[in-house]
């Protein structure tokens, strides 16, 4: 495909992480090449069923220029979520840049809840937790685990 704007303006370094179950952060580097004055907007799109939507808060750079976006009340489909961010510029056009992301590969999994230890006099323990708080994985066997003892 070809791309219209100048090369070497479009963002770099682009990724996103969701942590806390539905809170996502999307960062990004200006192009190397871009223009002094360049903004960035990013929109993205849930599935193909959805409209588009620009971010509602940018994270800024000391110059005011958009370098990422806070997003609250996430959810993970089970499609793939469409990022894109396009520029602007007074010097030049600015070439875009898009990502398909899975929302689920991206997630940062809280530690496991209720975590108890019962030991007995025969030195035997039993420990038991519930699985991460995740607003996509229903399925508790999908998770794994693994447990470091340490005896003193």
């Amino acid at each position: 495909p070809v791309f219209a704007g100048m090369s070497g303006s479009a963002i770099e370094n682009f990724s996103c992480v969701i942590y806390n179950v539905s809170l996502m952060n999307c960062t990004w580097q200006a192009g190397r090449n871009a223009p002094g004055d360049v903004q960035y907007f990013l929109y993205w799109q849930y599935s193909r069923y959805d409209d588009a939507v620009e971010c509602e808060l940018y994270i800024k750079d000391e110059n005011g220029r958009n370098t990422g976006c806070r997003f609250k009340n996430v959810t993970t489909k089970p499609e793939n979520a469409y990022f894109l961010v396009n520029g602007s510029s007074k010097e030049s056009q600015i070439q875009f840049y898009d990502k398909y992301i899975q929302l689920y590969e991206i997630e940062i999994l809280t530690p496991p809840l209720n975590v108890t230890v019962k030991c007995t006099r025969d030195s035997s323990c039993i420990i038991t937790w519930q699985p991460p708080l995740t607003n996509h994985m229903k399925k508790r066997k999908c998770f794994e685990y693994e447990i470091r003892i340490k005896t003193k």
